[in-house]
């Protein structure tokens, strides 16, 4: 069997052009979420987080409190309120939480809001999504072709058997270094 690698080279090159364009989309969405997964500091970036506090008389009962609280508009919706102690009234909020400090009248409480295109990024980026395994699966396989089609496209001293090798050598041990000294 013959091969002939111009042949070849050029069908590399057709299909690794025209399924990089298609997966540019794709890429993106996983670099950017993988940046912002990256640099959650201990917080979800698919939220904003907002942290407040608010001044009620002191002394309230649980049933007071939630009272006043409801009648105040600028303030999240209060789902539930649990005494904690005879000082500390708990309370769960749509999207957050707070404490009430009965012997200050001080309530300290966060909320949480959804950065609608963070979130749906980061669904896709974990897979959470139904049928987006289907997708992910062919970004994956797509990823795999483009890096294997990549290191035939370039002939010569610049290519696989020239100094392509080392750049080769060099992203294969990068991550193996890592695991060794991690």
């Amino acid at each position: 069997m013959n091969f002939n690698f111009k042949i070849i080279r050029k069908w590399l090159r057709l299909i690794h052009r025209d399924l990089g364009f298609l997966m540019v989309g794709i890429t993106l969405v996983y670099a950017v979420s993988g940046i912002l997964l990256n640099h959650m500091n201990g917080k979800d970036p698919a939220y904003k987080t907002v942290e407040s506090n608010v001044l009620f008389e002191k002394g309230l009962t649980k049933d007071e409190l939630s009272g006043l609280w409801n009648e105040r508009k600028d303030l999240p919706p209060l789902k539930k309120a649990l005494r904690l102690d005879d000082v500390r009234i708990k309370l769960m909020l749509e999207g957050g939480i707070g404490e009430y400090n009965a012997a200050s009248g001080i309530v300290n409480y966060e909320h949480h809001t959804k950065k609608e295109l963070i979130y749906w990024i980061n669904k896709l980026h974990y897979n959470k999504i139904n049928g987006w395994y289907f997708m992910a699966d062919l970004f994956a396989v797509s990823l795999i072709f483009l890096a294997i089609s990549g290191l035939f496209m370039v002939s010569s001293k610049y290519g696989i058997t020239g100094r392509g090798k080392w750049y080769l050598i060099g992203g294969i041990a990068i991550p193996i270094l890592f695991i060794l000294f991690s």
